[in-house]
């Protein structure tokens, strides 16, 4: 299901028009009455004959005059006041629109002949009609397909430069080495590193490792070494695949979001171009990794929101006149849920790739109950969250949290599967082996995997050896100390260098105007959720919130900026729907939508141009060290 069919927009009514980001969501709440409203028992719906003053009927009655038209009710201050800026209030809709409101384009809405664009027609572009019309009714993939195809050739390009092991790279390479090739990590000989690099045979033995991170990223950077050898960009490979998918997902995340293909290219576009996630896909470490899996567990449940939801309109439909109904809302089974299923498994991967992704499924499996409760609550529920937790709750917690367990747990089958001879088997494998308990029913291996799991546990909340790049995550959303993943001061001749004294550098940094473009909008998206209650800033800020607010639990810990790739694309739909409410809802003055597209056009612009500036810090480009210089704009980024 993905959302460009008929099935899923009940009304199969367009509703571009009615506003966009910002303009009053389509919230959860009951409709206002609508003058003229049929009565629900077919009655004070009088004849176009019918008139005051009619003569009385053949058994002497009266006929009663129909009621006054119901005026709207006045429109608050605030709402006058945006008038005055070409702000048109959206019309009213259906309960059906307001459930699952249409998207914008695809099979099913568009229609099949699209008459010609007037823009293209005055700049003399005049494309045949059914190509024409087959761009307009694919424009929800070929647009996000097209910023995906931009961000896989800035990725992929010089993947494998700088040819080194580069930051942590250090311990995830060989350790995707050692899982492909044993099933488990292992502990390397000293100079490991060196005879890799120099093309020689890798030094794989069988003695196991300590290690504090799950196996899943790390048998995905493996799939790439095993695709391209034990090098760089083998190494690195699978990671960018996976960055370059996230911006096709974060496009169609956004479209639906949004309900606009446009924002939805933005959207991509400013994840293809924001520096944090441009570094960490081109190196192999688990971050980017975690951020993948936390994005396409949070499109999953935005597929089972509007899939439940069109469910219930279609009940709504089938049982009655479309309206809302108590007794429906709450007796309502919402059945079978795949893509909240789906939601799960990708949250258990978050979560064997690494812990923090514990905060997620604890944040998603929050977000899909509060969405069923609102749903309900649509439908005409009086006690939505009485009936969702009856109903809902159960279902949800297998689906995102019982899911994911055993997601969890099937991700260590190597180390299950590997001897319990001592030092011949995965770290702690050995542990339980003729060890008493007074839990003899559990068997061996989960008791030495909870064994190790402690000690990890033990390890990641008394980290606090200093580090240079180490920062504090109240310094994160301003970029106060990035971390430099590489660096070399090469002399003139040397690796490109044409002046006297160069400089190689890969900076993990997210590009500045894109975060600090950020902060501005999560205090508009806080705005939205708390005073006009828009669930779609509520989405926005629970992923960015699962992903970043943890880590204040843990300020004396040793943590860095790059940890904060997990919440990078969650900023960027803060921004896109910034940049929306700035263009304006369809319903805008014309000088008003193009006032505001422009400027949103040169914010957009003004982020790929510092993209393009800071590129060079990025890749680990050789440039003149006064050029390098002119770029470290603050002292903490040295």
């Amino acid at each position: 299901m993905n959302g460009d069919t008929a099935a899923q927009t009940p009304t199969g009514t367009d509703l571009t028009a009615r506003g966009g980001v910002g303009g009053p969501a389509l919230a959860d709440r009951p409709s206002p009455a609508l003058p003229g409203q049929r009565d629900p028992a077919g009655e004070g719906a009088p004849g176009a004959d019918a008139a005051v003053g009619s003569a009385p009927g053949a058994d002497g009655s009266i006929p009663v005059p129909p009621p006054a038209p119901v005026p709207p009710p006045p429109r608050p201050a605030w709402l006058r006041g945006l008038a005055r800026f070409g702000y048109a209030p959206a019309p009213a809709a259906t309960l059906a629109e307001r459930l699952v409101p249409p998207m914008p384009d695809g099979p099913g809405v568009t229609p099949k002949r699209v008459p010609p664009s007037p823009l293209l027609l005055r700049l003399g572009l005049a494309l045949p009609e059914p190509l024409w019309s087959w761009l307009c009714r694919w424009a929800g993939w070929l647009g996000p397909l097209a910023v995906t195809l931009f961000a896989g050739l800035l990725r992929f390009t010089d993947l494998g430069s700088p040819d080194a092991i580069i930051f942590d790279e250090t311990y995830y390479a060989k350790d995707a080495y050692a899982l492909w090739h044993g099933g488990y990590e292992i502990s390397w000989p000293d100079g490991a590193n060196e005879q890799i690099m120099g093309g020689g045979p890798v030094p794989y033995r069988s003695n196991p490792s300590y290690v504090v991170h799950p196996p899943v990223g790390k048998w995905i950077i493996g799939a790439g070494e095993q695709l391209f050898g034990m090098n760089p960009f083998g190494w690195r490979f699978a990671v960018a695949l996976l960055g370059t998918l996230s911006v096709l997902m974060v496009a169609r995340i956004a479209r639906r979001l949004f309900r606009s293909t446009l924002l939805g290219c933005v959207a991509g576009l400013l994840l293809a171009v924001d520096g944090l996630h441009f570094v960490m896909s081109r190196s192999a470490l688990l971050d980017l990794v975690v951020m993948f899996w936390i994005l396409a567990a949070f499109g999953f449940l935005l597929l089972d929101r509007d899939r439940t939801r069109a469910r219930i309109a279609a009940r709504l439909t089938a049982l009655g006149d479309g309206g809302p109904d108590a007794g429906l809302a709450h007796r309502l089974n919402l059945g079978w849920r795949p893509y909240r299923i789906a939601a799960g498994v990708c949250v258990g991967l978050t979560c064997a790739t690494k812990w923090s992704g514990l905060y997620v499924a604890a944040a998603f499996g929050l977000l899909t109950v509060l969405w069923d409760a609102g749903s309900r609550r649509l439908a005409g529920a009086d006690r939505p969250y009485r009936w969702t937790l009856v109903r809902d709750a159960v279902p949800a917690f297998v689906s995102v949290v019982v899911v994911s367990v055993a997601v969890y747990l099937t991700s260590w089958w190597g180390w299950f599967a590997s001897s319990t001879t001592p030092n011949q088997g995965g770290y702690g494998r050995d542990w339980a082996v003729g060890r008493s308990t007074d839990y003899p029913w559990i068997p061996e291996g989960l008791r030495a995997l909870w064994h190790y799991h402690s000690t990890v546990y033990d390890f990641h909340t008394h980290l606090s050896d200093p580090h240079t790049y180490q920062s504090n995550p109240w310094s994160w959303l301003v970029l106060g100390r990035p971390v430099s993943f590489f660096y070399e001061s090469p002399k003139q001749g040397t690796a490109g260098c044409t002046v006297n004294e160069c400089a190689r550098e890969v900076l993990g940094i997210g590009t500045p105007l894109l975060w600090w473009t950020g902060v501005i909008a999560l205090v508009y998206c806080l705005w939205r959720w708390a005073a006009r209650r828009d669930w779609r800033a509520g989405a926005v800020l629970c992923g960015l919130a699962a992903g970043y607010l943890p880590w204040f639990a843990y300020q004396q810990r040793t943590i860095f900026l790059f940890y904060a790739v997990c919440f990078v694309p969650f900023l960027v739909l803060a921004v896109t729907m910034l940049l929306g409410a700035l263009i304006g809802p369809a319903g805008s003055s014309r000088d008003r939508r193009i006032i505001g597209g422009a400027a949103a056009g040169l914010v957009v612009l003004l982020i790929m141009w510092n993209f393009l500036f800071f590129h060079p810090l990025y890749t680990g480009e050789t440039i003149p060290m006064d050029d390098w210089r002119r770029r470290m704009w603050f002292n903490t980024w040295i």
